[in-house]
């Protein structure tokens, strides 16, 4: 299975550079996983396609400030950071541009009340460093930091709220949950009001999500973990929805991977908590989700392999192609698909 199957043609102009003013208004085309066939409906028809008694799963994770510009105070170099991943006691996993200028003992300086030393050196980017502070570094990164928006998002985001889901609660990613990001807290009451069951994960986004495969070889590709919870309320949601056959369905891919991650062979679930370094590309058989709202995603990225594995690397392509032609909104900032 090669990377280049999973390319499609998308002009630069459909990337949605800016969220739409209301965030339920987005466009939503609805793919059956079955036949291939796929309608044009929007974002606040998903509520047409769930029962009473189905359980849709939705990613609680919160977007840090996790973008930072320091330097070197040796030479005045400017140094990008990017905090992926809290490995405890005040030491992250960083992508750092550019990276060949940090060495193990490096410093970064930030601001008069934040810095970093270099302590590990690894590969594509990735450092390690120990953070130097006074006070509560979340408050000093909402100060200082800069909301890591995708590099193919290059308009400014007047609001960081709207990178941002309204039932975001944990802090801890590098990148939005962005099926969620359709939601308003409006909308989850009314679906809540027709029977539905609204539950919660946690995923903090990091490299394993958005890093570009960059192998020939699909199967070659080396994901980086993600910390993920699943706890007691919703995996007693999980089990119920499953013992009484109804659908569980889940917001975005980062949901996908928890409960893919956490399910035993006949579809049930433990509470859980750690890391996930799950793959999925077609040829996996799903054994915890019946359905999946997600966004639009890169060429040739482990998102659109995900989504090939679900719904069928054809029926997704062929999806994809119509999308480009009714004008979709494309990643982030964009519409979204329902695959059912």
């Amino acid at each position: 299975m090669k990377t280049d199957d999973f390319d499609y043609y998308l002009p630069k102009d459909l990337i949605a550079q800016t969220p739409l003013i209301k965030r339920d208004a987005s466009r939503m085309m609805v793919l059956d996983k079955n036949t291939g066939k796929y309608e044009d409906k929007l974002f606040t028809n998903l509520i047409d396609y769930l029962s009473e008694g189905d359980t849709i799963v939705l990613n609680d994770t919160k977007v840090i400030p996790a973008r930072l510009i320091g330097r070197k105070p040796e030479t005045g170099a400017v140094i990008e950071v990017l905090m992926l991943k809290d490995l405890g006691n005040d030491e992250w996993e960083c992508l750092t541009k550019p990276a060949k200028r940090i060495k193990q003992g490096t410093v970064i300086e930030f601001s008069n009340e934040l810095s970093c030393e270099c302590t590990y050196v690894g590969n594509d980017g990735i450092r390690r460093y120990k953070f130097i502070y006074d006070g509560i570094l979340l408050e000093i990164l909402d100060r200082l930091g800069q909301m890591p928006l995708p590099p193919y998002i290059t308009e400014k985001l007047n609001d960081k709220d709207r990178y941002q889901t309204v039932y975001a609660k944990n802090p801890g990613s590098a990148a939005a949950p962005t099926a969620g990001l359709h939601f308003t807290k409006e909308y989850l009451e009314e679906i809540k009001k027709r029977g539905v069951n609204i539950a919660y994960v946690t995923l903090h986004v990091g490299l394993g999500t958005f890093r570009p495969v960059v192998v020939e070889d699909v199967t070659k590709h080396d994901m980086h973990s993600e910390y993920y919870v699943l706890g007691d309320k919703t995996v007693n949601l999980l089990n119920e929805t499953r013992r009484s056959g109804k659908k569980i369905i889940a917001i975005g891919t980062t949901t996908t991977r928890v409960l893919e991650t956490t399910a035993d062979c006949n579809g049930y679930f433990k509470p859980k908590s750690g890391t996930t370094k799950i793959f999925i590309y077609p040829g996996y058989k799903f054994k915890a989700i019946d359905a999946l709202l997600t966004n639009f995603h890169l060429p040739k990225s482990t998102l659109i392999m995900l989504v090939s594995a679900l719904a069928g690397k054809e029926n997704v392509l062929e999806a994809y192609k119509h999308a480009v032609e009714e004008r979709y909104r494309f990643f982030s900032f964009g519409d979204c698909m329902f695959i059912k």
